[in-house]
């Protein structure tokens, strides 16, 4: 029983602290870049995260350490929308992790693979950058420009409601941002972004 308890402690404290304290924040520099109509990109990423899972003292827990790996192919395409550059980003991310720590100073570990949750992001320029073929993109240069994106997270992530460790979050994430961006002289150019993170409820945690 200790074992089992062990365990089942182990996995509750992954999931309600762990996991989450590896992403890193969501920051895209030159994310409203303008880029002429018809351009396509297929991107293939790979993050790793390796480190101490805060643990804050809600379970007993000690040691607890985390190590994620994620591979990613994204696929950017740019259009017109109203006279408007605008472009949009799809992403399939894939996780591969282990989780360890000490419950009741017996060590314990955590397996997980597979898909996370997917990521669609839209994106417009309000201001300063109409859509451009390639041939007046090479005339243009950028001094100001305003842009609004929706990114929505959608969960076709890995989940097992009866397990307590999933890849996936099984709710649906929307992040509305407006962007700004100006150039300086050529040679440097200042972002700002404005942002927030809606969530749905998820119906089936554990």
């Amino acid at each position: 029983m200790t074992r089992v308890r062990a365990r089942f402690a182990l996995a509750s404290l992954l999931v309600a602290g762990g996991v989450p304290s590896l992403r890193a924040q969501d920051l895209a520099p030159r994310a409203y870049l303008i880029t002429p109509l018809g351009s396509n990109a297929v991107t293939a990423s790979y993050a790793y995260n390796d480190g101490e899972l805060l643990l804050e003292g809600t379970v007993p827990i000690t040691d607890a350490t985390g190590r994620l790996s994620v591979p990613s192919v994204a696929y950017y395409r740019s259009f017109g929308l109203f006279g408007r550059s605008a472009n949009v980003l799809a992403a399939l991310p894939y996780g591969v992790g282990t989780f360890e720590g000490k419950v009741f100073e017996q060590e314990r570990s955590i397996y997980r693979s597979g898909l996370f949750d997917s990521v669609v992001r839209i994106s417009v320029n309000l201001l300063g950058g109409p859509a451009m073929a390639l041939p007046q993109m090479r005339q243009w240069r950028q001094k100001t420009l305003l842009g609004a994106s929706l990114k929505v997270i959608a969960p076709t992530g890995q989940y097992d409601p009866t397990k307590l460790i999933n890849l996936g979050s099984n709710r649906w994430t929307f992040k509305p941002e407006l962007g700004f961006s100006r150039a300086f002289g050529g040679h440097w150019v200042f972002d700002a972004y404005a942002s927030v993170w809606l969530f749905t409820e998820n119906p089936d945690f554990f």
